[in-house]
């Protein structure tokens, strides 16, 4: 496996010149507005002021309740997350508000459904970012950035010209649209996305995305071309590549088989896969039929089993 120091490591937005980040700013405006940014493509006027009578409006609101400005419900060192993103000093996570997808078991429910945060400025979140390194973070982990794309790239700039040069880590429920992930090419070092579904109809019952497989999985492929497989450094730290994470759900609802054979025959067997057993039912999910209850061993032991037939062979369980 490739390895090198962290520190040697140079994140690939520096490499960006001023033309090509103007290119993609203005590209990514223009999949907000109107708003393709995710697989809903629900079309809203986001980074548009309209006129009526003379008087200004604020651009509309995207079903994740986003409009032009980025909204932040906390940010700052976090040691829950997957080991080779926390290290020794953390993952420099900063949480947005609002979500492309509507799962009824989603655990940050009043961050995502009620859009809990703070508005911020473009400049203000490009100074958070310079904070999580100051922090000491091994890299900036944008968590559910999908819907503040424009929002990202402005504030990765302008971190970029004061100094910003840890690795970025795109933190995503893998709802985002080709056109989404192509304008991030060269500007984020790590993909994680979930792998939520294998099958649309439980994407649909539980997250009201019916189409949530063929956008996911066309996503994760586009991610995996751009970065590759997972690249640890020798204190065990990632600085590139694609980590995909998997939550076992009660009953096997949520598709493993098809998510993991996926994974081995059109990304790579080599693909970092994060198979989770921390299921609990929250939200709506409470008292639900099939999501009511958390997970067995017995179903947990056999997603592993089965990501191991598929042929997968970077496997982190629990």
């Amino acid at each position: 496996m490739k390895s090198f120091p962290e520190e040697s490591y140079s994140p690939v937005y520096l490499s960006l010149s001023e033309e090509q980040w103007e290119e993609k700013l203005q590209r990514s405006r223009e999949l907000a507005s109107p708003c393709l940014l995710c697989g809903r493509r629900c079309g809203a006027q986001r980074f548009r002021l309209s006129e009526d009578n003379g008087t200004a409006k604020r651009p509309a609101k995207g079903i994740c309740e986003a409009q032009d400005k980025a909204v932040v419900a906390s940010m700052g060192p976090h040691f829950g997350e997957e080991p080779p993103l926390v290290g020794q000093r953390g993952s420099g996570t900063i949480f947005f508000s609002g979500c492309n997808l509507k799962c009824i078991y989603c655990q940050n429910y009043d961050i995502a459904h009620f859009y809990r945060g703070q508005e911020v400025s473009d400049e203000e979140l490009g100074q958070m970012m310079l904070k999580i390194q100051e922090m000491g973070c091994h890299n900036v982990n944008l968590v559910s950035p999908t819907h503040f794309v424009p929002n990202i790239l402005a504030a990765v700039r302008l971190a970029a010209q004061q100094g910003l040069q840890i690795p970025l880590v795109y933190n995503t429920g893998g709802y985002d649209s080709l056109e989404t992930i192509k304008v991030l090419e060269g500007v984020v070092d790590i993909y994680m996305p979930d792998m939520k579904y294998g099958d649309p109809e439980p994407a649909k019952d539980f997250s009201k995305a019916t189409d949530y497989p063929e956008v996911n999985f066309a996503a994760v492929k586009e991610m995996h071309r751009q970065v590759g497989d997972l690249v640890i450094g020798e204190n065990k730290v990632a600085v590139r590549g694609l980590l995909v994470r998997h939550l076992v759900l009660p009953g096997g609802i949520a598709g493993t088989k098809k998510v993991m054979e996926f994974l081995a025959n059109n990304i790579s067997r080599n693909t970092y896969i994060n198979i989770m057993a921390q299921y609990r039912p929250y939200y709506k999910a409470v008292g639900h039929p099939l999501l009511g209850r958390r997970i067995k061993d017995s179903e947990y032991r056999q997603a592993l089993q089965i990501a191991k037939e598929a042929g997968l062979r970077r496997i982190k369980a629990l």
